[in-house]
């Protein structure tokens, strides 16, 4: 499990849940002894960011990079730290680059593409069939397109994320897992995982197309 590239790219609009995937992806890493960085590269959404968590990740030996400035905490400002480089070029990292939600937020992986190998990288692209945005094929294939062009990189993989947070049914995943097969039959784009929270996770079906990912929610308190 987790034998991706060295570099993973996560977009995912708004609501998708790519975040929480990526803190959950991050996290596992580091269970399995691997030196992990994650930056938080979205500039769009100043909500649910994973900087947000730099202290719990740090505690447990996770570089978190995010904005140039400091105490930047709910900035919306597009400011990237320039210490992205360090794991970029550092191959003993293993990298998640946590980005934002459309094609504006993706721009800032325009200029990162030249370390974007083929032998390095892939970028993930989370789906929430419960978006309005991806809640059809024609609408995820539509993100995954444009990301993809301004991001000058191909997306490698899909991810089923389709949730209403705590709310989230079996039935949820598998209408999404529907849909996200659809879009990877028309983009010959592989599906890669299916996250969901883990009491989910337990009743789906042992045989799906992906690798069941089962998540904890970190992002949102207990109350939201």
């Amino acid at each position: 499990m987790l034998n991706d590239k060295r570099i993973r790219v996560i977009i995912g609009h708004y609501g998708s849940g790519k975040t929480e995937f990526a803190i959950n992806y991050a996290m596992k890493l580091t269970k399995m002894g691997k030196k992990v960085a994650l930056a938080d590269l979205d500039i769009v959404n100043p909500y649910f960011r994973s900087r947000e968590k730099q202290e719990m990740l740090e505690s447990l030996g996770i570089t978190v990079i995010s904005s140039q400035i400091k105490n930047s905490l709910g900035s919306d400002l597009p400011a990237v730290a320039s210490s992205i480089l360090m794991p970029l070029q550092d191959k003993s990292f293993e990298v998640i680059l946590d980005v934002g939600g459309d094609a504006i937020g993706a721009r800032t992986l325009g200029r990162y593409h030249t370390y974007f190998k083929k032998d390095d990288y892939d970028m993930f692209a989370v789906i929430n069939a419960n978006r309005p945005q991806t809640s059809e094929i024609n609408g995820a294939m539509n993100h995954v397109r444009t990301i993809e062009a301004v991001a000058r990189a191909k997306v490698t993989g899909l991810i089923n994320n389709t949730h209403l947070l705590r709310e989230t049914t079996i039935e949820d995943v598998l209408r999404g897992q529907n849909l996200v097969k659809e879009v990877s039959r028309e983009s010959n784009i592989p599906i890669k995982y299916i996250s969901t929270l883990e009491e989910i996770a337990r009743g789906l079906p042992e045989k799906m197309e992906g690798t069941i990912f089962p998540i904890k929610m970190y992002m949102r308190k207990d109350w939201m």
